[in-house]
């Protein structure tokens, strides 16, 4: 393969190579069989691109053969070097893909079909957000990021992708020919689409050369400035790493070490980033001068490198074994800088030849068909691999881009589509046009009457695909189906526009939902006792600004009858019970060990809205049915009894029974939610030998609110665990209910 690159370069440096020069500089290469294939595509596409040169001026052939190169250094099969060669014959000729077919094979007519598809990325990056990105605005990287997930998600065949990625290669490796704004154009794509798709492939030669060369047109004076300042230090540099990569293969050498030195090249685009992020200087930089060690295996690796620190002393915080702890993307090498000769700063990196494989060229790099097996683009290891790359995390430490990681579910979970205007929206798998429109404006989901899809008319649970361009037809005042709602009949298949759709439904009887909040609340005023009280204020204190919103949402049920009875007793505190002066019998203790006036053994039983612990003051109450009720004094429901029922009150004490049994109290708890804060209130409950016979626990927005119903033997006790409680580290409040 070396002989066939070096064959390749060599005529990419003459003018006056033909496309038999090429063919033959591929014999050692291809089979006889397989250089046909490559003949006959020549033939093919050589009449149809003459007339036609690219937008750098270079003959269409010549560019075609160019990025065919570029993949034979990436050791690509026979039906992706073809596929490169006819990637435009769909536009010279008609029923291209019938005749690609006949002639190549239908893997072939594939691959030039989805390079064909993949043009459309000359339309979508028309969008103001890449080529004037604005860093303030996120949406703008997003979208960007959205549309690199989009042209992977709509290649059946990953092969499509680097075909187009080494065609644009070709492209900006000639880019001086076209004019100044045609350059800045395709230079901003570049950047913003095509690098990082190198890079999430692992191409990682294939991205330096794209963001050097982009860097090179979009800002010209820093790239010329950095290149001048590595120019101006060639010669010396160039001396300096001779006598190293001696000096060092003196060394492995000596220590009978099997190893290959070079000076290895920094690109301008990777400098110029780490000055920016570390606010450095180019003097300041320990690796524009640099040198690469390269061995059979790891353990002669970290020799290698115990030779290099004993040659030089290394700089402290400059070392990085990423063989141990590779990145996550599987690159792995060792890093390290020194003071080398001359006091000057080195940097040496050490790696085996498998792993510079991988870091030059990647994934792709061994990336192959099964040799003799049918060339289909469905083999069995293609998604095996496919899913590799998505589950790569990061980005190389040296890469400016920082968006939204792919997800492993990128091909299975998600449609790409495309607004009027070119913005690029992702949704689930099986998305309708009502999906569509819900996620771009709620109102505009609700006047949803019909769609229209790459221009034609399409029914609204039509399934979207990866590419197309929706446009939304609505009214200009309308409503949501019920019928989008029926999962058989396929309308909506986004839980958030299943969501929007049933809240409208929900909000529709404001009316209705007044009037039956309305009566549920003043049933619930009546069984707490409540004459009068202020409806408006009590709104907000159910957190409402107007009573009729508090009403509706007490006749949907959002609002309980536990929340209204907290609510009145927050806002109107009650005041404690003067009993009238009038002459009492005896106390009586009952069963219950506690003391009520003139009864013996009679039913009773402490009351649930304020569950009282003795020795707070108390008070009975006869109920028509559950015999007494005993209340605190202060009780909100005992202080707004109206009058003609205070006649069923009866004095109350606690008997000495009664103070030694313990008492059922809840509590609540609001908190800023931490990891472990349940866990924390219930090992203090334990150790003051309080009972938790219920728990209670809501979180929301990082704010938890939990109520227990605990067992206290008297009120000191309870206001003990109360104040324990509020010191615990996050608990904002601790109070009795």
């Amino acid at each position: 393969m070396v002989s066939v690159q070096h064959e390749l370069s060599v005529l990419a440096n003459r003018n006056d190579w033909t496309v038999s020069d090429w063919l033959a500089a591929l014999s050692d290469k291809f089979s006889p069989e397989e250089l046909e294939l490559l003949r006959r595509a020549c033939e093919l596409a050589e009449p149809l691109y003459a007339p036609r040169r690219e937008i750098t001026g270079m003959p269409l052939m010549q560019h075609a053969l160019g990025a065919a190169s570029i993949l034979l250094a990436m050791n690509m099969d026979v039906d992706t070097i073809a596929a490169a060669i006819l990637h435009a014959v769909p536009d010279e000729l008609e029923d291209a893909s019938l005749t690609i077919a006949e002639r190549f094979g239908p893997a072939v007519a594939s691959l030039v079909d989805g390079i064909s598809r993949m043009e459309q990325i000359q339309e979508f990056s028309e969008m103001e957000s890449l080529h004037a990105p604005d860093p303030k605005k996120g949406d703008q990287g997003q979208q960007i990021e959205s549309l690199r997930q989009m042209l992977l998600a709509m290649v059946e065949d990953i092969r499509v992708v680097l075909i187009k990625l080494a065609e644009r290669t070709q492209t900006m490796r000639s880019l001086t020919g076209a004019s100044e704004e045609q350059r800045k154009k395709i230079a901003r794509e570049t950047r913003g689409i095509f690098a990082p798709l190198a890079n999430r492939l692992g191409i990682w030669q294939m991205k330096w050369e794209l963001e050097d060369l982009s860097l090179r047109h979009l800002e010209p004076e820093l790239y010329k400035e950095i290149a001048r300042k590595l120019d101006e230090r060639r010669i010396d540099r160039e001396q300096y790493i001779v006598d190293v990569v001696a000096q060092l293969s003196k060394e492995l050498q000596g220590a009978e070490i099997q190893g290959e030195v070079m000076g290895r090249p920094k690109h301008i685009h990777s400098i110029i980033n780490k000055m920016r992020r570390k606010n450095l200087d180019f003097t300041e930089l320990y690796d524009v001068r640099a040198v690469r060690i390269l061995v059979d295996d790891i353990k002669d690796c970290y020799t290698v490198l115990g030779l290099v620190h004993q040659l030089w002393q290394p700089i402290p915080g400059e070392f990085d074994d990423y063989i141990s702890h590779p990145k996550s993307n599987g690159y792995r090498s060792l890093h390290t800088a020194v003071i080398g000769p001359r006091g000057l700063a080195l940097e040496v990196q050490i790696r085996t030849h498998e792993m510079h494989q991988h870091s030059e060229l990647g994934v792709a790099a061994h990336w192959r068909y099964k040799e003799g097996a049918k060339s289909d683009a469905k083999f069995d290891e293609k998604i095996a691999w496919l899913r590799r790359i998505l589950e790569w995390k990061e980005e190389l430490a040296d890469s400016g881009d920082m968006m939204e990681q792919f997800k492993n579910e990128l091909f299975q979970d998600k449609v790409y589509v495309l607004t009027p205007q070119g913005k690029v929206i992702d949704l689930p798998q099986g998305a309708t046009p009502v999906d569509f429109a819900y996620t771009l404006h709620t109102d505009l989901g609700h006047r949803t009457r019909g769609a229209k899809v790459d221009g034609s008319i399409v029914p609204l649970n039509y399934k979207l695909q990866n590419g197309q361009r929706v446009e939304i037809l609505a009214a200009k005042t309308g409503s949501p189906s019920r019928d989008w709602l029926s999962p058989s009949l396929g309308y909506l298949q986004s839980a958030r526009a299943r969501s929007k759709v049933r809240h409208w439904f929900k909000y529709q009887n404001f009316e209705e939902n007044v009037s039956q909040g309305r009566a549920k609340l003043d049933k619930e005023l009546h069984r707490l006792g409540v004459g009068t009280i202020n409806q408006e204020a009590l709104a907000q204190k159910l957190h409402f600004n107007k009573l009729e919103d508090c009403l509706a949402a007490i006749g949907r049920g959002d609002v309980t009858a536990h929340q209204i009875a907290q609510a009145v007793q927050d806002h109107e505190p009650a005041k404690p019970l003067q009993p009238k002066p009038v002459s009492r019998p005896a106390l009586s203790e009952n069963t219950s060990g506690i003391l009520l006036e003139g009864v013996g053994n009679v039913l009773s039983n402490t009351a649930k809205c304020c569950k009282p612990v003795a020795p707070e003051p108390i008070v009975g109450y006869v109920t028509r049915d559950r015999g007494v009720t005993v209340h605190r004094q202060n009780c909100a429901f005992i202080a707004r009894l109206p009058e003609d029922r205070r006649a069923r009150l009866l004095d109350a004490q606690w008997g000495t029974a009664a103070v030694q049994q313990r008492t059922s109290v809840d509590i609540e708890v609001e908190a800023i939610d931490r990891q472990g804060l349940l866990r924390d209130i219930t090992d203090l409950l334990a150790q003051e030998h309080v009972n938790v016979t219920k728990t209670n626990t809501l979180s929301k927005h990082h704010q938890a609110r939990m109520r227990f119903s605990i067992e206290v033997a008297d009120l000191d006790q309870l206001s003990r665990v109360l104040a324990l409680v509020g010191k615990v580290r996050n608990v904002t409040r601790a109070r009795r209910c």
